[in-house]
């Protein structure tokens, strides 16, 4: 009987296994804000609707004379909301008019972040009485979440190689499919303390942009 000893590829790799694995991957770029962006109020009450209108448009021109005098340009100063509420008052459960309450809220684009407590105090002055809300952000948020992204997906590939080695099998480190979950910013909440002799200090702290990515890879192994 002759017997034959020769190569046979297909016999060799008869038995591969092949599979899929799933990733999340995390990038996370932090960065100093170079933008604020405040929300300044003038609330004026009376019971003549006309008179509290009147005061209201008063002290909100005056306080948007004072923006421009500090240099704040009329595209970075918007009118947030403006509403008119009457104001009543319970007395013996019954309800009793007071007067009328009228807001006016402005959205102010700061671009010098280090006039932020100036301009805080200079308004309040001018006649502002609510600060509703102090935000820090960038003017170019699309680059930095370019970085958090290409983080990202540096990530999933690392992870994806490392499941790969405790599993003992050889992974594609190139994926086969990328999803772009969520973006995310983490805007710290700015920190007032009044001081009397200088201007607001307003803490901006750090930005974080958080890009996330499911990314799936091809993986085999080889039974001999």
């Amino acid at each position: 009987m002759l017997n034959c000893n020769f190569y046979n590829p297909s016999i060799l790799y008869a038995n591969i296994k092949k599979g899929r694995i799933k990733v999340n991957g995390i990038g996370v770029v932090k960065t100093q804000p170079n933008i604020a962006i405040i929300s300044l109020g003038v609330v004026t009450e009376n019971k003549n609707l006309e008179v509290a209108q009147g005061e209201n448009a008063e002290i909100s021109t005056k306080v948007i004379n004072g923006l421009k005098d500090m240099g704040i340009p009329n595209k970075d100063i918007s009118t947030k909301n403006y509403t008119i509420e009457p104001q009543y008052d319970y007395v013996e459960g019954k309800q009793i008019f007071r007067g009328y309450k009228v807001t006016n809220i402005l959205n102010v684009t700061i671009r010098d972040i280090n006039r932020v407590g100036e301009i805080i105090d200079t308004s309040v002055k001018n006649g502002v009485n609510v600060i509703d809300n102090i935000k820090f952000t960038i003017d170019n948020m699309s680059t930095y979440y370019s970085k958090a992204l290409n983080l990202a997906v540096k990530d999933a590939m690392r992870k994806a190689v490392e499941i790969g080695n405790t599993l003992k099998v050889n992974v594609n480190e190139i994926p086969t499919s990328i999803v772009e979950e969520s973006y995310e910013e983490i805007i710290p909440q700015a920190t007032m303390v009044k001081m009397y002799s200088s201007s607001t200090p307003i803490m901006p702290g750090e930005i974080n942009i958080t890009a996330k990515i499911e990314s799936i890879f091809n993986y085999s192994s080889y039974m001999y």
